[in-house]
């Protein structure tokens, strides 16, 4: 399994670069916008997620640790394939994706090439059943540990949307400002990832 790659920028194409690596170049898969920050010739660095079938391999790669996690996260809906759940991040900024799949606001996903009317149903119920199970799991774990509106389950919820546990308990803490203890957890998880849309 290919984690990542740090290795010099070769060939820029339109869906992927080639990033060279102790002689070897490997041919990996991205975003518009991150390729559109590649230079050939310069060194870089993208997390990757490895896709290995019968009858081929290929690397799908991204800026950040967050984006990995999400991509790796669309995979999970029956129905969204790499290049699916690529076009999916590449089409808006991960905190807007994911405030839709919480707010079921499924036009958002819709404008996504190979993204129809029941795919982007899907995507959003079984995503957001994600994020209320990582929330009640939560609540057995942290009991004691939470801040005011049960900050422990929107750390959980969010870990589950892609984030890391440090980027999580940050976005939980700056919307527990703003919380009242009224507040549903899909209320909190949306101003956590306002957040994240601030940043």
């Amino acid at each position: 399994m290919i984690a990542s790659l740090d290795g010099i920028v070769g060939a820029v194409a339109s869906d992927s670069a080639v990033i060279e690596v102790g002689g070897v170049g490997y041919r990996v898969f991205m975003a518009p916008d991150l390729l559109a920050r590649l230079t050939p010739g310069t060194q870089t660095k993208v997390h990757t997620f490895h896709v290995v079938r019968e009858d081929a391999q290929a690397l799908y790669g991204f800026g950040t640790a967050q984006e990995l996690g999400f991509f790796a996260l669309l995979l999970s809906v029956n129905g969204v394939g790499p290049k699916v759940a690529l076009a999916i991040i590449g089409s808006r900024p991960i905190a807007d994706l994911q405030l839709a799949i919480v707010t079921d606001d499924q036009a958002v996903l819709l404008g996504v090439p190979g993204v129809g009317k029941r795919l982007a149903a899907r995507i959003c119920l079984e995503l957001r059943e994600k994020v209320d199970a990582a929330g009640l799991a939560a609540g057995d774990h942290v009991a004691g540990q939470r801040g005011v509106g049960g900050e422990g389950e929107v750390v959980a919820a969010l870990q589950a949307l892609g984030y890391t546990l440090q980027e999580a308990r940050a976005a939980a803490r700056e919307a527990a400002g703003s919380a009242t203890a009224n507040d549903s957890l899909e209320e909190r998880v949306k101003a956590a990832l306002r957040s994240f849309g601030h940043a």
